[in-house]
């Protein structure tokens, strides 16, 4: 009963009192959830995806999280495999949405647009992604898309490390970005 009570101490309350601590003085924004901030307010978390459905804005990869997208509390996939109907159908629903929204763009749409990830909370799409957007956003914002483009250049992501993952581009820092071109 000692040995109980004396781990439940140092495993439930020492230690991650002690990792925590670390974590702030380390990596402090980190700790607090990489709350991203515009003039004083909170406006969302680089490592949490958000929902745009705005024409003027990049759209996030889609989420597979219930009951609304990008719910922080429902992280999930959609355990949805290849040869599920009901994922094919949320594809082609997505795709008609790209295309109703763009209609002019003949390109191939990305498979991170029509995709959920595995969390349902990826806050990054690829640079593909962005750059089929491109011509829709400069479109609805009147701007001239090698402005936009040149945009999302240069807010693009390698690959960690050099190797691993693929070229992303972070979506609500991307469309703050957009936002602050007026």
């Amino acid at each position: 009963m000692v040995l109980l009570a004396l781990l439940t101490v140092l495993t439930g309350g020492l230690y991650p009192l002690i990792v925590t601590g670390i974590a702030r003085v380390l990596f402090p924004a980190e700790a607090a959830g990489s709350i991203v901030r515009r003039d004083g307010h909170a406006v969302g978390s680089s490592l949490i995806g958000q929902s745009f459905t705005d024409p003027g804005h990049f759209w996030s990869r889609p989420s597979a999280t219930t009951p609304q997208p990008y719910n922080g509390s429902a992280s999930t996939g959609s355990n949805l495999g290849p040869l599920n109907p009901a994922l094919l159908d949320a594809v082609k629903a997505r795709l008609a949405a790209l295309h109703a929204a763009d209609p002019g763009n003949a390109a191939p749409v990305p498979a991170d647009l029509v995709t959920a990830s595995a969390s349902g909370l990826d806050p990054h799409i690829s640079l593909a992604a962005a750059y089929y957007q491109a011509a829709r956003v400069a479109r609805a914002r009147g701007l001239d898309v090698g402005r936009v483009r040149a945009l999302i250049a240069a807010h693009g992501e390698g690959r960690l490390l050099g190797i691993l993952g693929e070229p992303r581009v972070n979506v609500l820092e991307l469309n703050l970005a957009l936002d602050a071109l007026k």
